[in-house]
């Protein structure tokens, strides 16, 4: 599954967020993102802005409420990315943002990075039955050994994303390493969520063995928003899907080594036959610096074995460039 995270790039206006599933409806993804936030129920004024970005909310709990939908609103964004057809996806940050995501339809829950100890509404998400999406991005072994181990005694599929909390983060943060330590771990299907703002980090998970992508963008990095340093383009999340693809399809594919059939007419092509580089005399012993290699093979003894005929003596006669064969040597 591969995932476009929307997220807050919308900036609090419904005509961007729908503007986003039109684009993104053409690059090849699975699913778009939001994030459901109803203020009130998730937050209050003592939160702190991760990083103060913006001019115009005063407050952390000023820009929630700028971010929200109301519930008619996620209606239309769910039919519409339908439509499109793609799936939506939605992380919620409440109990009460669950319910809106239950009374419109959500197929799964994607939980983010801050609410993976949050078993209150981990455990009203398990409730549905839903699969789920968990990110690990802020969590220690310990903690996300106890939320898997709450989840799956509710049997809702589950799935987990190598994720790291920073916006964007550099190579040197990605936690490639840790893909193949979750799936030995959990034994579950894992993912990569990317916050690297460039194509790599995903391509590089995928090359891993990463099941699911979940990565976010925007229009133009130009764009105001907390998350656009950590995002990709719309025409960079087209070349990731493609890239993406083409690994996954590589990876179902592998190449066997010591099966060399499919190169039979190549190889009489490209592989070479020993020849003379001067006209020769009959008794003449083959030195190295009387050989040359010609293609194609076949019409002479193998280059590889050169050192077979060296202090071998001619039988005939053998003009420059002539093909050297067995029946020549003494």
């Amino acid at each position: 599954m591969i995932i476009a995270e929307i997220a807050q790039a919308h900036d609090g206006s419904l005509g961007n967020a729908h503007a986003y599933i039109d684009a993104l409806a053409d690059t090849g993804v699975d699913a778009v993102k939001f994030q459901t936030h109803i203020a009130d129920a998730e937050s209050s004024i003592h939160e702190p802005f991760r990083i103060k970005f913006s001019r115009q909310d005063t407050t952390r709990m000023d820009y929630w409420r700028r971010m929200e939908f109301t519930l008619p609103q996620w209606k239309e964004l769910i039919s519409h990315a339908e439509s499109k057809g793609m799936e939506l996806i939605s992380s919620p940050f409440s109990n009460l943002a669950v319910d809106w995501l239950e009374e419109i339809g959500v197929r799964r829950y994607k939980i983010g990075s801050g609410e993976v100890s949050n078993l209150l509404m981990l455990e009203k998400i398990c409730k549905t039955g839903k699969p789920i999406i968990l990110s690990s991005g802020m969590s220690s072994w310990e903690e996300l050994d106890r939320t898997v181990e709450f989840i799956q005694g509710f049997g809702n599929p589950l799935s987990i994303l190598q994720c790291t909390t920073a916006y964007p983060t550099s190579p040197s943060q990605w936690g490639l390493n840790v893909i193949p330590e979750l799936k030995e771990r959990y034994q579950i299907p894992v993912g990569f969520s990317d916050h690297s703002g460039d194509i790599f980090a995903c391509l590089a998970a995928a090359a891993l063995g990463a099941e699911i992508f979940e990565f976010h963008v925007v229009f133009d990095k130009r764009m105001f928003g907390p998350d656009t340093p950590a995002s990709v383009t719309i025409d960079q999340a087209k070349q990731m899907v493609s890239g993406i693809d083409q690994i996954r399809d590589s990876i179902k594919h592998p190449v066997v080594k010591s099966d060399t059939s499919s190169f039979d007419r190549l190889k009489q092509i490209f592989e070479k036959s020993l020849a003379v580089n001067k006209n020769l005399k009959a008794g003449e012993a083959i030195v190295m610096e009387n050989l040359e290699s010609k293609k194609p093979s076949g019409l002479g003894i193998p280059a590889s074995d050169f050192r077979k005929v060296l202090g071998r003596k001619l039988k005939t006669d053998l003009n420059q460039w002539d093909f050297l064969n067995w029946e020549d040597l003494d």
